[in-house]
């Protein structure tokens, strides 16, 4: 997002199957921050049923979607002008982003 945003260096753009998989991502990312101190500043209900939950921590933003919402939403075209970077499944925790 670097040089298109002002706002954040990254957002991370991630997909559930359900409802309650986008709320156990959301909860699961929370907590496992929360281990290394590094705390969101988003409200976010425990259940949310919007199909939608974003997590912000400053320099990087969280969209966690249920699939048809991502699609409907389309963030990656809305900021199609910021370099994409794909993290592979089963990264290592916290893998070191480009600078």
């Amino acid at each position: 997002m670097r040089g298109v945003s002002n706002f954040c260096d990254y957002f991370v753009i991630l997909s559930g199957n359900s409802l309650r998989q986008v709320n156990a991502v959301s909860e699961a990312i929370q907590e496992n921050l929360e281990q290394d101190g590094i705390r969101s500043f988003s409200k976010i209900k425990r259940q949310d049923e919007s199909g939608w939950v974003v997590l912000d921590f400053l320099s990087v933003i969280v969209h966690i979607f249920y699939k048809p919402m991502r699609e409907f939403y389309s963030l990656e075209r809305l900021w199609s002008d910021a370099k994409k970077i794909r993290i592979p499944p089963y990264a290592k925790k916290y893998p070191k982003l480009p600078s």
